[in-house]
């Protein structure tokens, strides 16, 4: 299995729009965030977490031809704002699958009625299967995937385990029952917002406790605001098995 990050940052990005902090200005590529998104490959299938803003951009970047369905986390626009861009995906493929809470469905199909109507549809419109996940296992090219439940916030979201490897972006909760999901991983992706306390998101220190005690054999973290620091001062403050991800970078489970 192949995981790229194409975006690492969070809800504005970095640069942040007319910001002078240091990070903002800061010419490493590193430093330069998209919103938060993966692509995850196996065999012959290519699935995408989440299609923010930035959705276009990271396709054309990834060189990315083919989506076989979207997972959506929660419905906040840095995750889902760039739905209309699966357009040149459905003009080849036909309707996209989507993965979500029947809420986020719902919000979807508020914000975006045209893909989802089925009468006197705009002939330029895409249109997706949608499928409702539970918190119960679902399938997704041959591969049992697992949700993971948890709190951004007063917000219920869902991170998803696949095999070895588990995606959490903007949780601030995890029940214990549901950190049980996520024992014996080779690979943790989990959020890390910044080093001072935050009501929504997980800090850098909550999120090494996390990993200190579900002990996978790498993490990495994302959900990444300027206020972090430099990518290259963090890393080096890290645990050896600890990686700051950045946009583009891509690892092999």
């Amino acid at each position: 299995m192949k995981v790229t990050f194409l975006g690492t940052g969070t809800s504005q990005g970095i640069p942040v729009i007319g910001s002078t902090h240091p990070v903002c200005l800061s010419t490493n590529p590193k430093d330069k965030r998209l919103r938060v998104s993966v692509l995850i490959e196996w065999h012959d299938y290519t699935y995408v977490i989440d299609c923010g803003p930035d959705f276009r951009q990271q396709m054309l970047r990834a060189n990315c031809n083919r989506i076989d369905g979207i997972l959506f986390t929660h419905e906040h626009a840095d995750h889902t704002a760039g739905l209309d861009d699966i357009r040149p995906f459905f003009f080849r493929q036909g309707d996209i699958p989507i993965y979500a809470h029947k809420r986020v469905l719902g919000e979807l199909e508020r914000r975006f009625d045209y893909i989802f109507e089925t009468e006197n549809k705009y002939p330029g419109a895409p249109s997706v299967q949608k499928n409702i996940i539970t918190n119960e296992p679902f399938d997704v090219g041959g591969i049992s995937v697992i949700p993971i439940n948890g709190m951004h916030y007063n917000l219920q979201v869902f991170g998803f385990r696949f095999h070895n490897f588990a995606y959490l972006t903007d949780m601030k909760t995890i029940a214990k029952e549901e950190m049980e999901k996520l024992k014996n991983l080779d690979v943790l992706v989990i959020n890390a917002l910044r080093e001072s306390e935050h009501p929504s998101h997980l800090n850098l220190e909550q999120a090494l406790d996390i990993i200190n005690i579900l002990k996978p054999k790498r993490a990495y973290l994302t959900h990444i605001s300027h206020l972090l620091g430099f990518h290259d001062d963090v890393q080096q403050k890290l645990p050896e098995n600890v990686f700051l991800a950045y946009d583009t970078l891509k690892i092999t489970i």
